[in-house]
């Protein structure tokens, strides 16, 4: 689905080993990769070594126990832990230790398109200001600037992938709709972009085979769309009938959610396109809930 060649098998180091993280451990060790990556719990280090990931522990309160032996052999590293109020964990404990690495050909950090903050609903692209609102969003500003530190004064292969709304197998409307927490909020004309699991990891390996340093990528789906009507299309699939729509009203939502609500904005996803030759396989919700439903008839 892509105009670019896979990256050449090498070793590759995550930190956080998340559901995005995952879908790329498992693509990349089904091309000859080594893999290795961090979590924070024993369980889940068994979970990792299952698919043939090699773990370790991790978290700001337990640094790597070697990172010199575990860092060894990386030719790519990816960090997917997102910011704590203290700041950027992977850098707090390990920056030095990544700076150190001799052969990485390849780093990134996983961000969020919430670092445009509220633009009014227009379009922006990657080089828009930066004017995130609330906690969390002010807290990947400041993480995306000391990854980019290790690029501009370390000389180290960084690049940014900004990430909006991640969907997939286990992680989606249809999902939401079975498990009886699906809800369609009216607030019309806040639409925003999604991203399925299987585009993140071909973006990224589309970076990887074509390394532009200190660039930053939008990886987000070509067709904005309001929430209420991505949960009614999975409801329309599934053949039931969609939640009753509900009124706006910040009180009623968590902080989380009334945090995303705040901020409505469109993001662009040319470059990815023209610069990495990637052609996302999923271009809209409609794609990747249909192709969800055929992988469930057919497994």
């Amino acid at each position: 689905m892509s105009d670019f060649h896979a990256p050449a098998p090498g070793r590759l180091f995550v930190f956080g080993m998340g559901y995005s993280a995952r879908h790329l451990a498992a693509t990349l060790l089904a091309a000859g990769w080594r893999v290795a990556g961090t979590t924070r719990s024993p369980e889940k280090a068994a979970e990792l070594r299952a698919m043939g990931v090699e773990p370790f522990l991790f978290d700001r309160d337990q640094p790597l126990a070697d990172a010199a032996a575990a860092l060894a052999g990386t030719t790519h590293l990816l960090a997917s832990v997102p910011p704590d109020g203290a700041g950027e964990p992977v850098l707090d404990a390990h920056g030095t230790d990544i700076a150190a690495l001799s052969g990485l050909a390849w780093a990134g950090y996983l961000s969020t398109t919430g670092v445009y903050g509220d633009t009014g609903g227009t379009w922006v692209t990657e080089d828009a200001p930066l004017k995130a609102t609330g906690t969390r969003g002010l807290r990947r500003v400041a993480a995306e600037q000391g990854w980019l530190d290790l690029f501009q004064n370390q000389g180290m292969p960084v690049h940014i992938f900004r990430l909006p709304g991640i969907y997939g197998p286990g992680r989606s409307a249809i999902d939401a709709l079975r498990q009886g927490t699906a809800r369609r909020i009216d607030k019309p004309g806040h639409r925003f972009g999604r991203i399925h699991v299987v585009d993140i990891a071909g973006a990224l390996m589309a970076s990887m085979a074509r390394p532009y340093p200190g660039r930053v990528y939008n990886v987000v789906d070509d067709e904005p769309a309001e929430s209420a009507a991505v949960v009614a299309h999975a409801a329309d699939l599934l053949g039931v009938p969609p939640p009753p729509l509900q009124a706006f009203d910040p009180q009623a939502l968590g902080p989380m959610a009334a945090s995303f609500y705040a901020d409505n904005r469109l993001v662009t996803n040319d470059r990815l396109k023209a610069e990495l030759g990637y052609r996302l396989t999923y271009p809209s919700f409609r794609d990747g809930l249909a192709a969800q439903l055929v992988a469930e008839r057919q497994g």
